[in-house]
């Protein structure tokens, strides 16, 4: 029987005059492809008040009118969990149709396959080590042993001292995020042209061409930390606000200190199935395999430490909550480990292919064939950053979204505001927590490489190369802290900027009506080379 063919009971009524007035107190906004959220005010946890739009449900054609307006009031939400031990309970939904409520559902799978076929390559090359070493006799049992002794405690010792620099490094930037900006920039310049130079002065072809690619590197950064010193001091604004909620969790870094442990276990293991990949076919090829899987590893850890610390920091900004860490890590390696796996795969070699049709359209000439595509190389790796983005991360944490939707919807919010792409494709987050993998690694080939050449030489462009990597990861983990807390910074604002949140932190909406006035100074355009030499 429809709504309209009997009297409305007196429950049916009151639910009607709620909701009346709570669209008539509030703004509504509307999220990506018409999907809509509770909206609703809650103070807890000494946090502030924020709002959240309404939800833009279809009517019900059942009449089911009772049912159907309080599942609007208290829609099934993912935010709605026990805190704290039950300090915080959800409020009970009554049954409904299945229709009357959308849902995000997705829940990715503990195990992904690509996990499985990482772990079990690295297990069945551990097995072919020992098999190896325990044998004795031939030429690649001698190899071997000559790795365990000369190769392994280089590498161990890369590991460790990796670890060391990743803490140094997350806790400086929760300290000083001003001065670290500017000292991030210019050691990863000066670190990298010193590990170029000391790998030239020993005089090897293979350390040679290591330290010709580190200088180049050292010039391009240099070259990118003059370019970008108008945005430092709005990037060091976004540091120091989006860090402030972390006095709040103080156990909040122990995820990525827990990361990073896992991290120097497996790379123990890591070296002990090279040594296996000596004793198989085709070594060359599954030493490449074993780096990919490294490397892929670190990125899943990286994403597991930034999807827990995404969680707790952007709840505190959306409810005000005071979220229990370890229940969002246990999330994070449960529910999102399946989304972690795959931005882990796909953001890195999307961002790294945008960034490459960047460069090709610098170098854009009038006359010049290989160049004509550029534009059009550029549009298509923006349209495909769409489906798969860092920022997602944010919204896959909160929401409980798949990978390619929290990238569309999270985009689709920045497009939204007027001048907030702008922003986030100038902040310099990512390039600062890049630059300071590319510095740690610098130091461990310094360390290392001087190390080596008193030992084993042969060894020294091999071990350089591998203490360069495990720097580089081992610090990218660390940092996934602050950046996480920047990712929820900015998406919290292009979520809700009618937050009171920013009646009192006006540095997002003063960038943007300088940007809207012609007045800023951090947005600077790309530089790009004279038509007199590109063409």
């Amino acid at each position: 029987m429809g709504a309209g063919e009997e009297p409305r009971p007196v429950e049916g009524r009151e639910m009607d005059r709620i909701e009346e007035a709570e669209r008539e107190s509030l703004v509504e906004e509307e999220v990506g492809g018409g999907r809509g959220r509770d909206h609703m005010e809650e103070r807890g946890g000494g946090g502030v008040d924020y709002q959240q739009a309404p939800p833009v449900i279809p009517p019900d054609p059942q009449g089911d009118g009772q049912f159907s307006r309080l599942q609007r009031l208290n829609p099934s939400n993912p935010l709605r969990v026990v805190i704290n031990g039950g300090s915080r309970v959800t409020t009970p939904t009554p049954p409904g149709p299945p229709h009357s409520q959308p849902r995000f559902t997705h829940i990715s799978s503990p195990t992904p396959p690509q996990s499985i076929s990482a772990i079990g390559l690295v297990g069945f090359l551990i097995f072919k080590g020992i098999q190896g070493l325990l044998d004795s006799g031939d030429d690649a049992d001698k190899k071997e042993k000559e790795v365990l002794r000369y190769f392994l405690p280089q590498a161990e010792a890369s590991s460790l001292l990796s670890i060391t620099l990743a803490f140094s490094w997350q806790k400086a930037v929760r300290v000083g995020p001003r001065f670290m900006v500017y000292f991030i920039l210019w050691s990863s310049f000066t670190m990298t042209l010193s590990a170029g130079i000391l790998l030239l002065c020993f005089q090897k072809p293979a350390t040679n061409g290591i330290g010709v690619c580190l200088l180049l590197f050292a010039i391009g950064n240099g070259l990118y930390a003059c370019w970008v010193t108008p945005r430092i001091a709005f990037s060091s604004k976004i540091f120091i606000k989006s860090l402030e909620p972390l006095s709040k969790f103080p156990d909040l870094n122990r995820p990525t200190y827990g990361m990073l442990g896992v991290g120097f276990l497996w790379m123990s293991l890591w070296i002990l199935a090279v040594i296996g990949a000596l004793n198989f076919y085709y070594p060359p090829l599954l030493i490449i395999a074993l780096v990919l899987s490294l490397a892929w590893t670190a990125e899943v850890m990286r994403n597991v430490a930034s999807l827990t610390v995404s969680r707790v920091i952007y709840l505190y900004y959306l409810r005000g909550m005071q979220s229990s860490t370890q229940f969002c890590f246990q999330r994070a390696l449960t529910r999102n480990l399946g989304s972690a796996c795959l931005g882990s795969l796909f953001v890195p070699t999307i961002e790294a292919l945008r960034i490459l049709a960047r460069g090709l359209n610098l170098l854009e000439g009038e006359d010049e064939f290989m160049f004509s595509c550029a534009h059009c190389c550029l549009e298509v790796m923006q349209s495909i950053f769409k489906y798969g983005n860092n920022w997602a991360f944010v919204q896959i944490a909160a929401y409980g979204k798949s990978f390619t939707r929290a990238s569309l919807d999270t985009w689709a919010l920045f497009e939204r505001q007027e001048g907030m792409v702008l922003i986030v494709d100038s902040d310099i987050t990512t390039s600062v927590c890049f630059l300071s993998g590319v510095c740690s690694g610098s130091i461990c080939v310094i360390v290392v490489a001087t190390w080596t050449a008193y030992v084993h030489k042969s060894f020294m462009a091999t071990i350089s190369l591998l203490a360069f990597f495990v720097g580089y990861l081992m610090t990218r983990i660390s940092m996934a802290l602050p950046h996480a807390c920047v990712s929820c910074y900015y998406v919290f604002y292009a979520e809700n900027p009618q937050s009171r949140l920013w009646l009192v932190d006006k540095t997002i909406p003063d960038k943007l009506n300088k940007i809207k006035s012609g007045r800023d100074v951090m947005v600077v355009p790309t530089p790009r080379v004279p038509r007199r030499f590109a063409g």
